[in-house]
């Protein structure tokens, strides 16, 4: 997939403001601080379009990058992030889920978790409630260069366990640094649209 253009289209609080062109649409979520703008920015190819943030629970917008006028990457608020208040976890939780529910677009969810330690709680169930509504998931293992070649499969085969990652479902090992798994979500999306 070769990407020609890029533009953060939309920053959407409410359904009243999502897209109504009917791209074929890929949801990223996760914890906060796990890498989503990375991800972001190894997938379109550019440096800085999303921001990277000291800060986590930065997103407080769910966010349609409209690549190559042909599909939306859609960054929601990552989870898990105490600093933010009560109110606004639960709001933007409401937010994410009436789009996983009601969004005919979505095509497929990529749930990103770090590659190097054991899926949080709240990870497995985000999982859980994705496969409850049967939406089409990739796990993305991020960081994946931060973890050796000796301990690469055992991390692998405990994330896949630990979620119980369900047939059909696809887990790609995703590195930023060394553009690892860019190749495999490419293929998901072009498979998908």
């Amino acid at each position: 997939m070769k990407i020609k253009s890029v533009d953060l289209d939309i920053m959407a609080n409410r359904r009243s403001q999502y897209p109504t062109d009917k791209k074929p649409e890929y949801l990223l979520i996760g914890r906060s601080n796990v890498g989503k703008s990375s991800f972001i920015n190894t997938i379109i190819n550019r440096k800085n379009y999303a921001r990277t943030s000291s800060r986590p629970g930065k997103t407080q917008t769910i966010n349609f990058y409209n690549v190559n006028d042909e599909f939306y990457l859609v960054d929601a608020p990552g989870y898990g992030y105490a600093k933010v208040s009560k109110t606004k976890r639960k709001k933007f939780g409401l937010m994410i889920e009436d789009y996983i529910i009601n969004r005919k677009n979505l095509k497929c969810v990529f749930l990103l978790v770090d590659f190097r330690h054991k899926p949080m709680s709240d990870d497995v169930l985000m999982y859980n409630f994705l496969k409850y509504y049967k939406i089409p998931t990739v796990i993305v293992g991020t960081k994946s260069d931060k973890i050796g070649i000796t301990q690469f499969q055992k991390q692998r085969k405990m994330i896949i366990n630990d979620l119980d990652l369900v047939v059909g479902d696809e887990f790609i090992t995703f590195s930023s640094v060394n553009k690892d798994g860019r190749e495999d979500v490419y293929k998901k999306i072009q498979r998908t649209m």
